[in-house]
């Protein structure tokens, strides 16, 4: 071999090696460019009508209309939102599944759960948080408390008396009404129901004290007087329901009382990053018409305007210890 063909032969080898570094790149531009070229699965794991799956379906719309594919909602039941997130999670890393989950199935049931077939943590990817879940602390018309600084007082004084319903273990009205029984030493009886619906029936009936409760299931109850809204669990209020003060103006200035749940959209891990920031990207978009924003309002929900990959992550992330802590505080686990 000559000097000259070697050197050739070491060029040639160079710019194939340069070739294969680059392919990997501009594959992933070029289907972050083209996604979606097929139908993509939405997977709610919680059931069809529900608050969660009303979001999806008024989300997934825009995004069809918008990137011109079918966004196909598909409920998976079951284990607390569990089933469904395991699908997402295991599902192929080319960006045609994602879920619209609950805080309660992205986040809480890590530490509700001793075994799970997922790392939360490492098997998702946080795509956009698309609104907060703001809920209700309501009481039943006879308890003698107007206020949430009276509240806590009548819990105080009334010891074993009192009790407060759930939509089941582990879900947010147990986390936050087994904190508030924490700091106060109320003893309250925790009732667990299979969802909000039945719980909002014996609530209706004066078979519980009070309960957490969604402006889209309680918002009528509330406006025609058969429930009691003492705040809202937010750092601001509810348009749905905008003379309902927030828990701190009604006394209760502890920051749980501040915390809210979320619905948010996550991707698997292994989905390409283009893919997820082009996502985000469109739910953002869908986000800022005023008709969206009134349909998710409408749900007791405040839409997130400005929410990324990465801000969502980083929040996330912070209120990691928040939440794990509650679960601590009220016991709960899940097999």
């Amino acid at each position: 071999m000559t000097i000259f063909s070697s050197l050739v032969s070491r060029r040639c080898l160079q710019v194939l090696g340069a070739t294969a570094v680059a392919l990997p790149g501009l594959a992933w531009a070029q289907g972050a460019a083209s996604w979606p070229s097929k139908p993509v699965a939405v997977i709610v794991p919680f059931s069809p009508g529900g608050g969660t799956d009303a979001l999806a379906r008024v989300i997934g719309q825009k995004l069809a209309d918008s990137l011109k594919q079918p966004f196909l909602v598909d409920n998976r039941v079951g284990a607390s939102g569990m089933i469904g997130t395991t699908a997402v999670a295991k599902a192929a890393g080319d960006g045609y599944t994602f879920t619209v989950g609950l805080s309660t199935s992205l986040l809480i049931n890590q530490f509700l759960y001793a075994k799970m077939p997922y790392d939360t943590q490492k098997d998702l990817a946080m795509v956009y948080r698309i609104a907060a879940g703001t809920q209700i602390l309501a009481v039943k018309p006879s308890l003698p408390v107007k206020n949430g600084t009276e509240l806590l007082a009548y819990i105080k004084a009334n010891k074993g008396k009192l009790a407060y319903g759930s939509y089941g273990a582990g879900s947010t009205p147990h986390l936050f009404g087994a904190y508030l029984d924490h700091i106060t030493g109320g003893q309250m009886n925790h009732v667990p129901y299979k969802g909000e619906a039945p719980m909002n029936q014996d609530f209706l009936g004066g078979q519980l004290d009070m309960a957490w409760v969604s402006a889209a299931a309680a918002k009528q109850f509330i406006e025609s007087g058969k429930l009691r809204a003492i705040g809202v669990n937010a750092t601001e209020r509810m348009k749905a329901l905008p003379n309902v003060p927030t828990l701190k103006e009604a006394g209760m200035t502890d920051p749980v009382f501040s915390m809210e749940g979320w619905l948010a959209a996550a991707m698997p891990a292994k989905a390409p990053k283009d893919i997820q920031d082009k996502l985000a990207a469109e739910i953002r978009k869908a986000l800022q018409d005023p008709a969206v924003q009134g349909k998710i309002e409408d749900m007791g929900f405040r839409p997130v305007l400005d929410s990324s990959p990465e801000k969502f992550t980083a929040e996330y992330k912070a209120q990691l210890p928040k939440w794990a802590e509650l679960v601590k505080i009220s016991g709960a686990k899940l097999d």
